[in-house]
């Protein structure tokens, strides 16, 4: 089953959410992760302007939102039901880190829906509301001060989910063509010229700057377009320390090892 399957069947829902403004940011926090099914239960104002503004762009997570008056009605068909909190509860059952969580609601999701279930800013769930989940996630935290806005702990949530469904690759950034040893060989020398014309290095006394030189430009695997641009440099200081720039196309060959 594809992973864009498995996420249209988890709804997230939010219970008794007092300011709107989290409505929104909650829709957001859905919408980057490629959830889209929120359920609200009880919202205290909803519709509202700040919820518009905070879902900045979300618009399909938000204007898709379902109103719901018990929690029971938003938990209706769900195979999964995942409680959030951050306070330990003696009758808790099963509880989960959000990571394991993420995996059992994918695991689960295979088989219909999955109801991921957060409470509102102030006091978070009832323990009357957790006792309707099978199961309790947990998001670890610092222990002297665990609460999150109710947002904040949809992100996390809905992040761990995304990556349970299909893991963490992320995009690459374009490679490019790498140097050749004949121009990284090239840049050496040029370097080795430049350096002694600069009085930087003595022939006499070359010491380990050479070996240490030709190690960063081992290290750094260079690009072709890299070794132009550095080669340009060197160049320009030839051109003023008053050097020949056709110097720089001296046969390597020729140079004694």
């Amino acid at each position: 089953m594809s992973s864009e399957i498995l996420l249209a069947r988890v709804r997230t829902v939010l219970v008794d959410t007092s300011h709107p403004g989290n409505i929104g940011a909650a829709a957001r926090a859905l919408h980057t992760m490629g959830l889209t099914r929120l359920v609200l239960v009880r919202p205290r104002q909803y519709p509202h302007p700040d919820a518009t503004a905070r879902a900045s762009g979300a618009s399909v997570v938000l204007d898709g939102a379902k109103v719901v008056d018990s929690l029971p009605a938003a938990l209706d068909d769900a195979v999964c039901t995942i409680a959030f909190t951050s306070r330990p509860r003696e009758f808790a059952g099963r509880v989960l880190s959000v990571r394991d969580a993420a995996h059992e609601a994918m695991r689960c999701a295979a088989a219909g829906d999955v109801a991921l279930v957060f409470g509102n800013e102030m006091s978070g769930l009832s323990n009357d509301e957790l006792a309707h989940c099978g199961i309790v996630a947990t998001i670890p935290a610092n222990a002297t001060y665990a609460s999150l806005n109710v947002a904040s702990a949809v992100q996390i949530a809905a992040y761990e989910t995304r990556v349970a469904a299909q893991g963490d690759a992320v995009w690459q950034a374009p490679r490019f063509a790498p140097a050749s040893a004949d121009e990284i060989e090239g840049l050496y020398r040029h370097a080795e010229r430049t350096l002694v014309a600069m009085r930087f290095l003595s022939p006499a006394m070359p010491r380990r700057l050479l070996p240490r030189l030709r190690r960063l430009f081992a290290r750094t695997a260079l690009e072709k377009e890299e070794v132009n641009i550095l080669r340009g440099i060197l160049a320009r200081v030839d051109e003023l320390l008053g050097r020949d720039p056709g110097t720089q196309r001296e046969d390597v060959a020729r140079r004694p090892p």
